[in-house]
C-alpha cells in the first residue's frame, strides 16, 4: 500500500507513520518542518503547507490512501490560520483525492467539534454539532469533518477519527504543558476535579487510523465506517483530577492541589480574551473561555460504533500507557 501522512513529523502522524512503515507499507510525508528521523525510516517527504492546494496535489498523486492528520491546534489566534490550516487544508486534500483518484481518505477530526459547553457523559457519534463555538479550532475541525463527510461517495471512501486527549512518550502537547504549570505553581483544577474525562494513548489513537484506513481499503465505499465519524479513546474514563495526577506522578511531581471555581475560571477567560485582543498579545491567555468549559466537564464516549464498525479495541492498557510515560520523562533526566 502506498500511504500518504500529512503532518507525518507531528505526535499522532508520525505514530502513524512508524506503524504503516512497520507492517512494510511505502509512506509519503506532507509537513512543513524537516525532521530527520523520516529520513532514516526511508519515508518519501514532502515539505509545505496543506493551505498551498498545489503542495498538496503534488504529494497525494500515487497514493492508495492519504491519513489527513496536519492541523492547527491550540485554543488561541487569528481565526483565519486555523481557516486556512483546518478548513482549507482539508478541503485541498479532499480535492487533490478527487482530482488524482486517490479512493480512500482518513481524517484526523477532534471531540471538541460537538462540544457545546456542558457534559458529555457516555454520548456517541449521534450528539450533534453545536449552534456557537467558543474557539476557533473546534469550529474550524467541525467545518473540516463536515466537508469529509460530505465530500465522498462511490469515488472517494472516507472516515473521520475523533480521538481525545491524545498522551504518551514524546508527547509535546498536553504532558510537557501540566508537568510545566505545575512546576512554576500555575496548576489549577477547574471545580472540585470530579468530572470524568476520557483520554487515548498515542498508540491506540495510531492503531486506530490504521484499522479504518484498512477498512476502506478492503472495503471501499461499501465499508461499515465510510461517510462516518468516530469517537477514540482508552475507554478508560478517569476523574480529571485523577488523570492530572497520574500524569504528575509519572513526572515525579505530587499532586495537583490548587482548585478555582467554574464560574471564576469562565470569567477570568473571557477577561483575559478581551485584554488579549485589545493589546493584540500573540501568545495563549493562561485561561480562555473554551478551556474553562473544557476543565470542568465530563468527556467520556461510547465506542461501540468504533469497535462494531473496525473492530477497534485499545492495545495499549492506561497502566502500561502511564508506565512508558513515566519511564520516558526519566529517560530525560
Amino acid at each position: 500500500m502506498k500511504a500518504l501522512v500529512t503532518g507525518g513529523g507531528g505526535f499522532l502522524g508520525g505514530a502513524i507513520v512508524r506503524r504503516l512503515v512497520e507492517r512494510g507499507d511505502t509512506v509519503r510525508t506532507l509537513q512543513r518542518g524537516d525532521y530527520a528521523w523520516l529520513d532514516k525510516l526511508g519515508v518519501g517527504v514532502r515539505r509545505g503547507d496543506v493551505a498551498d492546494r498545489d503542495t498538496v496535489r503534488d504529494a497525494v498523486q500515487g497514493m492508495d490512501i492519504v491519513y489527513h492528520v496536519a492541523a492547527k491546534a491550540g485554543v488561541w489566534g487569528p481565526r483565519d490560520d486555523y481557516w486556512q490550516a483546518n478548513y482549507q487544508g482539508t478541503a485541498n486534500v479532499l480535492g487533490a483525492c478527487l482530482a488524482h483518484g486517490v479512493s480512500r481518505l482518513v481524517l484526523t477530526s477532534s471531540p471538541s467539534v460537538v462540544f457545546d459547553g456542558k457534559n458529555q457523559s457516555g454520548v456517541d457519534e449521534s450528539v450533534d454539532y453545536p449552534d456557537k463555538y467558543l474557539a476557533a479550532y473546534p469550529e474550524t475541525k467541525a467545518l473540516a469533518e463536515q466537508t469529509v463527510r460530505h465530500g465522498g461517495g462511490d469515488d472517494l471512501a472516507t472516515v473521520c477519527l475523533r480521538p481525545h486527549l491524545i498522551w504518551g512518550p514524546n508527547d509535546p502537547h498536553l504532558v510537557p504543558r501540566i508537568l510545566d504549570r505545575a512546576r512554576v505553581g500555575k496548576l489549577k483544577l477547574v471545580g472540585d476535579g470530579s468530572n470524568k474525562v476520557d483520554s487515548t494513548y498515542i498508540d491506540n489513537a495510531a492503531y486506530a487510523h490504521v484499522l479504518a484506513g484498512d477498512a476502506l481499503l478492503r472495503d471501499g465505499p461499501s465499508a461499515a465506517c465510510h461517510g462516518k465519524v468516530y469517537f477514540i479513546s482508552n475507554d478508560e474514563p478517569l476523574t480529571m483530577r485523577d488523570l492530572l495526577d497520574r500524569i504528575l506522578d509519572a513526572g515525579g511531581l505530587g499532586p495537583v492541589k490548587k482548585t478555582v471555581s467554574p464560574k471564576v475560571a469562565y470569567a477570568a477567560g473571557a477577561a483575559f480574551e478581551l485584554m488579549y485582543k485589545l493589546f493584540r498579545v500573540k501568545r495563549e491567555p493562561i485561561m480562555t473561555r473554551f478551556v474553562a468549559r473544557q476543565l470542568a466537564t465530563d468527556h467520556w464516549f461510547d465506542l461501540s460504533a468504533a469497535r462494531r464498525d473496525f473492530g477497534y479495541e485499545p492495545v495499549v492498557k492506561q497502566d502500561e500507557g502511564f508506565d512508558r510515560l513515566a519511564r520516558s520523562l526519566r529517560d530525560r533526566i
